[in-house]
């Protein structure tokens, strides 16, 4: 290999190293911190209403700003724009470890999240920008199985760090990361904006005003239940904001997010992908892990190490989907993939109870895990190959607010069902409340294959020429 070629490729690893660092660090956060809280508790002395901010913080902070974090990485510079994203959530995770008390845990902890929503849609935009279409999926699949890791491994962490240590390390060891990552970024990713160079600002306070009333209102529906004031003023007061962001869309010359994506089927048809998978899986696995713990009486360690078939079969189908996904297109693999999701919580459902073997979860587990990875890397390679180069941070914070959303409304609606059903009163009351929860999420999966393999796709190399023929980035 000549030394010209050798240069280019250099620098893609180093950029998919850097950003599958950066996703890395956030993903693994958000799940050490759910094994701390018992911990968290205990030294701060919370109520459990309180302890809960500590999650619902981050959540809705990440969730609200994915596409404003996106965006400004579109109008100021992607690699500044993620330097920026790594160095917040480096301090926030630092001011998180020292919290003397749980208001300001909540509040470093809703700053990480923010931070967070910066990095995250900007390492699937910096690898658009890196690869180019040919060497894209397999690129991708690899960052999904990153993401396979972390989640597989943040049990494992959070159990591990406060046996030796104290909550406070779960926070402490993403600062000397950070520390070395955001230079590294600095020094070795390349500098790209968006197509828009301008800021809908209208756009921007729609949406994020939007989002937040709504995923508010799913995340206080879950303490509250669904039909208290307080709830439905904030869900309405969402969806009208949101209308307005779409009003403000369709009419602005520098739209946030333009609204002719949603016109391209395979745009479209993916964020529904998207949505069923998180509202499904997420929410499901939610109340699959705290049976593992509040039934069948495992440690949070333990339970982290039992579910490790599941994410480990993530991680590695997940780069195998990615490749070829790019070679054969994306809408078989996530049929697929949701399929398998679907089957593997009806399974679950179908053999819950309260002596259940770990043995018999096995296949069931693996067949998730599997499925999820059919998911992750072809959607956001559909996602990408749906829209133009320069307008690939558009269509990844509007998929990955979309993702998003549908595992906060999974959770809100599945904890429904389940408290209609069961309780955390004994054993069997908490499998008579799972059975119908994982049914439901089965369901919502099912639905979400029929639809994608119902609806027309578009054709899959439509939009090379699309991107062959755009402006370069100013």
């Amino acid at each position: 290999m000549s030394s010209t070629q050798a240069t280019p490729d250099r620098s893609r690893l180093w950029t998919l190293l850097i950003v599958s660092v950066g996703l890395f660090m956030c993903v693994l956060d958000n799940l050490v911190v759910t094994v701390a809280l018992p911990s968290i508790h205990r030294d701060l002395g919370a109520s459990i209403q309180t302890l809960e901010w500590t999650v619902n913080g981050f959540v809705l902070s990440f969730a609200v700003l994915l596409m404003t974090g996106a965006a400004l990485g579109d109008r100021f510079g992607r690699k500044r724009m993620f330097v920026i994203g790594i160095l917040l959530f480096t301090l926030a995770s630092a001011g998180s470890a020292l919290a003397p008390n749980m208001g300001v845990l909540i509040a470093t902890r809703a700053l990480q999240g923010a931070g967070a929503a910066i990095v995250t849609p900007l390492t699937l935009t910096l690898l658009a920008s890196t690869f180019p279409e040919d060497k894209r999926g397999l690129a991708i699949g690899v960052w999904s199985g990153i993401s396979g890791i972390a989640v597989a491994l943040g049990p494992l962490v959070g159990g591990a760090v406060i046996q030796l240590s104290s909550w406070h390390w779960i926070f402490w060891i993403n600062v000397p990361v950070g520390l070395i990552l955001a230079p590294t970024a600095a020094r070795l990713l390349s500098e790209s904006h968006g197509g828009q160079r301008g800021l809908d600002l209208p756009g921007l306070g729609f949406v994020s005003t939007g989002l937040f009333g709504i995923i508010f209102g799913l995340i206080r529906s879950q303490t509250l239940g669904w039909g208290k004031l307080e709830v439905i003023v904030s869900l309405a007061a969402g969806v009208v904001l949101l209308i307005a962001f779409v009003t403000q869309e369709l009419r602005t010359e520098t739209p946030m997010l333009p609204m002719s994506f949603f016109k391209k089927r395979a745009f479209s048809v993916t964020n529904v992908v998207s949505l069923s998978m998180y509202f499904g899986m997420f929410g499901s696995i939610f109340f699959m892990s705290q049976y593992l713990q509040n039934v069948l009486g495992n440690s949070a360690l333990e339970a982290g190490v039992k579910m490790l078939v599941w994410t480990g079969s993530t991680m590695l189908v997940a780069p195998l989907a990615g490749y070829f996904s790019e070679k054969f297109g994306s809408r078989f693999f996530m049929v697929a993939g949701l399929t398998l999701q679907a089957i593997a919580l009806g399974w679950l459902a179908s053999e819950v109870k309260v002596d259940q073997s770990y043995a018999s979860m096995v296949l069931p587990f693996i067949c998730g895990g599997a499925g999820m990875a059919l998911v992750f890397a072809p959607s956001a390679n559909a996602v990408l190959s749906s829209v133009r180069t320069d307008q690939a941070g558009q269509a990844s914070g509007a998929n990955n607010a979309i993702r998003e959303l549908g595992g906060v409304l999974g959770i809100s609606v599945l904890s429904t069902v389940f408290a209609s059903h069961g309780s955390y009163a004994s054993p069997q009351d908490y499998v008579n409340g799972l059975i119908p929860t994982m049914w439901v999420g089965a369901s919502v999966l099912a639905a979400g294959a029929l639809i994608t393999a119902a609806l027309p796709f578009g054709a899959r190399k439509e939009s090379t020429s699309v991107q062959a023929s755009a402006p370069a980035a100013a």
